[in-house]
């Protein structure tokens, strides 16, 4: 039987999805598109742009750990699931600390302090003030992205994702367009991915067939407050190093030191390989962005003790990071030798 242009062109978008769901469903679902099509005008038409956009969709989905999935892509799945959750929480308790933290020092500043601080809502009009302050409110939305998830309302953190990271693109936009230095350009791009990066896996991971949002080892609400005290903390006992990067970083650090003593003194219960390399790939885009700020300290002629300590978390970031990718990979190599 002659196979004419347009089964071609069918077959070449089905190529999306993964071997083992085209191995299983190619044919059925080729004959399903050609139904009624007469042979003579196949030639000279193409899948329609809505058919593309559902096959690629299912690519997703099957990628992501569907039903009937092999284990690699279970385990991928469930990667992406859990870095979207870590990601939603650390944006979330970064929003929430660096704000509540402003406000108490508001409270108790200088009124000359005071009002430079508003002069960005309040010196340039009021269409700028309502942007400043869009932009100023709008990451908050981080925790209503994270409380929503835990609650399986998944179209509600999708939303409320993209408007939470729309601040740091503006940022990143901003910087470019003024032509700022190349690693404050740099730093503002980095944090802007790294915010569209967590929406982009919120989409991708949360699919109508994925399992709700865990938590592993904990519970929600504890972690939350827990990780916004971590953050406080490290920011308060330094107030030197009073910016979110150094928070994310102690954030980070703790996450990474927990899983790995829990992992020495009980490796049977840790044996999900999921869970490390997810903290890994945090710890790189951590890693890439604490980088960016230490060259930032370093070309702005910061004081010596900052950039010493700067590159002092770097440098445990990276090590942690590499601790946590050889312990999930060994983990990831021996589920699958036994599977």
């Amino acid at each position: 039987m002659t196979t004419t242009l347009l089964e071609q062109r069918y077959r070449t978008a089905l190529r999306l999805l993964p071997s083992y769901y085209r191995t299983e469903r190619e044919e059925e679902m080729v004959a399903t598109y050609l139904h009624g099509i007469d042979e003579q005008a196949q030639d000279e038409m193409h899948p329609a742009l809505g058919e593309v956009a559902s096959i690629a969709a299912l690519a997703i989905r099957t990628r992501m750990g569907a039903a009937g999935a092999p284990a690699r892509y279970a385990t991928l799945g469930a990667m992406v699931r859990l870095f979207a959750l870590l990601s939603v929480l650390l944006h979330a308790a970064s929003a929430l600390t660096e704000r509540a933290l402003f406000l108490t020092w508001f409270g108790g500043a200088p009124a000359v302090d005071r009002e430079l601080s508003l002069d960005g809502f309040t010196g340039h009009g009021a269409l700028a003030g309502l942007y400043e302050a869009a932009l100023w409110l709008l990451p908050l939305a981080w925790t209503v992205v994270y409380l929503a998830l835990l609650r399986d309302r998944r179209r509600t953190a999708f939303v409320f994702a993209v408007l939470a990271a729309l601040p740091d693109l503006a940022s990143a936009l901003q910087h470019a367009g003024d032509g700022w230095d190349t690693v404050t350009i740099s730093l503002s791009l980095a944090t802007a991915v790294f915010s569209w990066l967590t929406v982009l896996a919120l989409c991708c991971g949360f699919h109508c067939d994925a399992p709700r949002a865990l938590l592993p080892l904990a519970s929600p609400g504890l972690v939350l407050v827990g990780t916004c005290v971590l953050m406080g903390a490290s920011m308060v006992v330094w107030p030197g190093a009073a910016v979110t990067g150094w928070a994310d970083g102690s954030a980070f650090i703790a996450a990474a030191a927990v899983w790995l003593i829990v992992r020495r003194r009980s490796p049977e219960h840790v044996a999900d390989p999921a869970l490390p390399l997810t903290l890994a790939t945090l710890g790189l885009a951590v890693l890439v962005e604490r980088t960016l700020t230490l060259a930032f300290a370093v070309q702005a002629h910061a004081p010596g003790s900052l950039i010493a300590a700067t590159t002092v978390q770097v440098g445990i970031i990276a090590l942690l990071t590499v601790a946590l990718t050889t312990t999930g990979t060994r983990s990831l190599t021996a589920r699958f030798r036994t599977g």
